[in-house]
Formats: C-alpha cells, sequence, structure tokens
C-alpha cells in the first residue's frame, strides 16, 4: 500500500523481523522499508493533502510513518501487534497513553483518534488516513459484554458441544516442530467473535462521524485487510471455509481478502466486480482519485483500479503474483504464485513442486489439475518465473544443518 510495489520488488517478504528455518533457509530481506521509496502519503501531501496514520506500521525500527510523508502517527511503531495487549496502559514505542484512562480498549481509542481528526481537521483542505488498526491480531482480547453475547449465541446454537479444532500434520519450521497444526474447522470462538464485531462497530462510527461532517460523498474509504484469518496456529481462532488454510499460507484463505470501497456518487453502492486487483494498485488508484499525477516508476508493479471501481467489465489489470520465501508459524512452507483469471499456481520450493486451480469451478483448491491441463501450468510457471527475474526475488537456499537439527529429536505428541 505504502510503495505500489510487490513485496518481493521492496524484498521485505516476511513479517519483521522474523527468520524461520526448514528445509530450506529464509530467503534474505530487508527488516527496514528504505527511505528512499516515495510513499503514496508523500505524494498526496505534495498534492496539498494532510496526511494522518493510526495504528500498525510493522515495517522497521529504523522509521515511522512520519518519514514516508505522513503529518500525524498515532500508536504506529516497529511492533506488528500490541505486544501488551488490547488494553490500556499499551506502552507502545513513542507513543504517550499517560493520560489514557486505564483499561481504555485499543480498537476504540484509535477510532476515537481518528474521529477527532477528522472533526477537528482544516475544512479546506483535503485528507487522507491510513487507519491501520492493531485488531484483529494476536492478542485475542475483546470487551467483555460481547464475548459474553457471542459465548451464548454458541451455546444456543449448539457449538459449544461441537470439537472445533483438529490437529493435523507437525510443523515444518524448525522451531515449531514439536507442535502440529491445529485446524479450526468451525466458527465458534467467543472472543474472536467479539472482537470482530468491536472492530465493525468502531468502522460504522467512522462512517458516521464522514457524515456528521458533511463530506462521506466526497471521501473514498477503501477496507481491507493483509492476510486471511488466523486458522492453523496460536490458538487457531477462526475459519476461513470454503477457502483453504489462512494466514501464513499460500492458498486461498491466506492471500483471498475482502475489499469493500465506498465512495458515493462514484461508486455504485451494491454492485460488485470480478476484476483481480492486489494491495500494490492502490497508490496509483489514490493517485487517479486525488487528479494527481501517476508515479509509474515508483509504483512499478501497480495499475489503477479506478475503472473497475466504476463499472467497466472489461477492466483487466493482468495477472497478480505473491512471493513467500519463508516458513510461516502458522504452518505455511515457502512458496511463490501466479493468478490469472481463473487460473492459480502455486510453486513449493521445497519439493519444486507445481499446483494448478480453476478458483471459479474449485474456491477450495481441492483438485490439483496440473497433471490434467500440463500446458496451463507450464504457461504459468514460466510467466512466474519471468516475474521473480524481473523483480529479483529472493529464493530460498537448503538449509545444510537440517538433518543435525532434526536429529534425535522425537516429536512431542
Amino acid at each position: 500500500v505504502m510503495t505500489g510495489k510487490y513485496p518481493a520488488t521492496v524484498n521485505i517478504t516476511n513479517w519483521i523481523p522474523g527468520e524461520p528455518k526448514g528445509r530450506l533457509l529464509s530467503a534474505p530481506y530487508l527488516h527496514n522499508l528504505p527511505k528512499e521509496e516515495v510513499g503514496v502519503a508523500q505524494v498526496l501531501k505534495e498534492g496539498g493533502y494532510v496526511t494522518w496514520h493510526l495504528g500498525k506500521w510493522h515495517l522497521g525500527e529504523e522509521n515511522t510513518p512520519l518519514d514516508f510523508g505522513f503529518d500525524v502517527n498515532v500508536a504506529g511503531c516497529h511492533w506488528g501487534h500490541p505486544r501488551e495487549g488490547y488494553w490500556a496502559p499499551w506502552q507502545i514505542p513513542g507513543y504517550d497513553d499517560s493520560d489514557i484512562p486505564e483499561g481504555t480498549y485499543l480498537t476504540d481509542h484509535l477510532t476515537d483518534r481518528a474521529i477527532g481528526l477528522i472533526r477537528d481537521r482544516d475544512g479546506n483542505k483535503p485528507f487522507f488516513m491510513h487507519l491501520s488498526h492493531y485488531a484483529v491480531h494476536t492478542p485475542i482480547q475483546a470487551p467483555p459484554d460481547l464475548v459474553a453475547k457471542y459465548e451464548q449465541k454458541a451455546k444456543d446454537l449448539g457449538l459449544d458441544k461441537i470439537p472445533a479444532k483438529i490437529k493435523c500434520e507437525y510443523m515444518t519450521v524448525l522451531h515449531k516442530k514439536n507442535e502440529r497444526v491445529e485446524r479450526r474447522i468451525i466458527q465458534s470462538d467467543a472472543e474472536y467473535a467479539a472482537m470482530i464485531e468491536n472492530l465493525d462497530t468502531n468502522i460504522g462510527r467512522l462512517l458516521s462521524a464522514l457524515e456528521e461532517a458533511g463530506i462521506a460523498d466526497n471521501t473514498a474509504v477503501f477496507f481491507t485487510s493483509d492476510n486471511g484469518g488466523l486458522s492453523t496456529s496460536e490458538g487457531s481462532p477462526t475459519c476461513n471455509f470454503p477457502l483453504a488454510e489462512g494466514k501464513g499460507w499460500m492458498y486461498e484463505g491466506g492471500t483471498r481478502e475482502p475489499l469493500i470501497v465506498r465512495w458515493p456518487n462514484q461508486v455504485q453502492a451494491g454492485t460488485t466486480t470480478n476484476a483481480l486487483t492486489t494491495t500494490p494498485d492502490f497508490y496509483p488508484t489514490f493517485c487517479e482519485m486525488a487528479g494527481l499525477p501517476l508515479r509509474p516508476d515508483q509504483h512499478t508493479d501497480g495499475m489503477s483500479i479506478l475503472p473497475a471501481l466504476q463499472g467497466d467489465e472489461n477492466f483487466d489489470r493482468g495477472a497478480i503474483f505473491w512471493h513467500y520465501p519463508h516458513y510461516s508459524n502458522q504452518g505455511g512452507v515457502p512458496g511463490c504464485s501466479v493468478r490469472r483469471d481463473e487460473w492459480k499456481l502455486i510453486e513449493f520450493f521445497e519439493e519444486q513442486r507445481l499446483e494448478l486451480y480453476n478458483l471459479h469451478e474449485d474456491i477450495g483448491e481441492d483438485r490439483n489439475l496440473a497433471a490434467e491441463h500440463p500446458e496451463i501450468a507450464a504457461e504459468l510457471h514460466q510467466l512466474l518465473i519471468d516475474w521473480r527475474e524481473s523483480v529479483d526475488a529472493k529464493i530460498p537456499e537448503p538449509n545444510p544443518d537440517y538433518a543435525k537439527q532434526m536429529r534425535g529429536e522425537k516429536h512431542a505428541d
């Protein structure tokens, strides 16, 4: 979102500072967003916008949002989640919470600050707000009254009597080799549901603030997520059915995200589009919406999706790519993938294994069609290879100490 580039292009392909190992080593990557990148906030600021960041940043210890064009930074630091929990005091580096009442819920507070910025703004200047809620990242914590609501709902539906999770294969990442992948197969986690409702309520509060300020019709709102729900480890609080797997995996449960765009008088309410898009596309889209020149030398991987948002059924931004040359904490293994039209190809680096899926017919990625359609698999694989070479994507190397690191160790059931 910040750069208009794929993670592989910027060479920040993992969560900072994760360096997990398995049969392969973690591919090298940068642990700080390079300051020579011209962030989208900087471009909008130069175009006359006031720019605000609130919430998660997680782009390295050597920078903050203020280094990339934001005028205001509220609680953004190198943390990827609230390490002290969601109840104040949060002790977020660089954020003074000494005057915040103890026990204040972080999602509520960030929304309060966002609404305050809107209400107190200079009415003559447009603004760009990047509200990056820490929710629903772990730790899974929610207001007790909402948790009680969903505990009761689970009981009313009989979900409290149905096993929600199953233990499956052992993790392939070394630091979790004695742990099993624990897949949630049914939505019944009351605390996670409560956390989601609280987030939804706060998004509603923000939209109401735009209405109250009289600017809702001229404000574009993008709602999305950075990865799929956590469904296979760390408590496995959610299930992404009918999509396969979740956060940390190359399958659709990890990479297919919600995208809702609200821009009255420009984007027709209640419509949908089947056009493919990926978050690097936001940068040029924001520029075009703001009437500012595009920066193709910066947003090298992004394409404006404004035509698709405005109803162009023939819009086609071409293939989109993912590159994750690492082991995830959630059970995923190093891989790379490409989506073009209905076809998706995944290459897993441990065995150079290819999997091909027709997502129009098989959204759950249950049937690997690579053997049935070798010509499609070969064409997409070459497209994937060419793309990797064009962005200098890093490929993981074999771990020479893997056998020694596994020797003598027994799985603990």
